[in-house]
């Protein structure tokens, strides 16, 4: 009765992992872009949001990154995203003693990925911050099933450990990176500038 199971499955593991429900987006903006420095290229978050949702119906997708409200070319960016199929949660920059700026959006990511528990299926966190890894449990244990994407070499073991598939960002990098500067480039600091996308060209035969 059950000797055919192992040679001819009711679901090939690709249409297991594919199966995912609603999906809910999570990304953490600063480690995105410190991932995407190390691999060279510029992420086109239109092709990132396509790839993320791979189909599947979208409950939502957040992009969390701290801001500096004297950076307009940062506050256009920023619009640019909602305005493109994210919600943007922002935190004020902090300066350290150090001169350095940073925001730590953790509890925003940890919280509302517990809230939205029973909104979606499938959760695809876009970290590798080991501090994630208690949240991705608990969801986890709630039976949302979690995909964790990130660079390898800047993931915590204990974020993989806990996921229920993980995607080396360098993995997918030719189906998310800019091919032209159609879109924002994101910096996550305030220091930092931010290249906005060119200007339309005026049709030939339209005033």
């Amino acid at each position: 009765m059950f000797e055919n199971l192992s040679t001819d499955p009711v679901f090939t593991p690709e249409q297991v992992l594919d199966n995912r429900g609603r999906v809910a987006i999570f990304i953490d903006g600063s480690n995105l872009f410190y991932a995407a420095l190390q691999l060279g290229i510029e992420i086109d978050y239109t092709k990132l949001l396509c790839r993320l949702t791979a189909g599947s119906r979208l409950l939502r997708s957040f992009f969390y990154t701290g801001i500096d409200r004297t950076n307009e070319k940062q506050q256009g960016f920023l619009l640019w995203m909602r305005r493109n199929g994210y919600r943007v949660i922002s935190k004020d920059l902090v300066q350290l003693p150090d001169g350095s700026k940073k925001a730590n959006l953790d509890v925003e990511i940890a919280v509302d990925m517990m809230a939205l528990v029973g909104a979606y299926d499938t959760a695809v966190l876009v970290s590798g911050d080991g501090d994630l890894a208690y949240a991705v449990n608990a969801v986890s244990y709630r039976g949302v099933r979690v995909e964790v994407i990130s660079l390898r070499s800047m993931t915590s073991d204990s974020l993989i450990n806990v996921a229920d598939r993980y995607i080396d960002l360098e993995s997918i990098k030719d189906d998310i990176q800019k091919t032209s500067r159609s879109t924002y480039t994101y910096r996550p600091l305030g220091n930092l500038e931010f290249t906005s996308p060119e200007e339309p060209r005026p049709h030939p035969h339209r005033p």
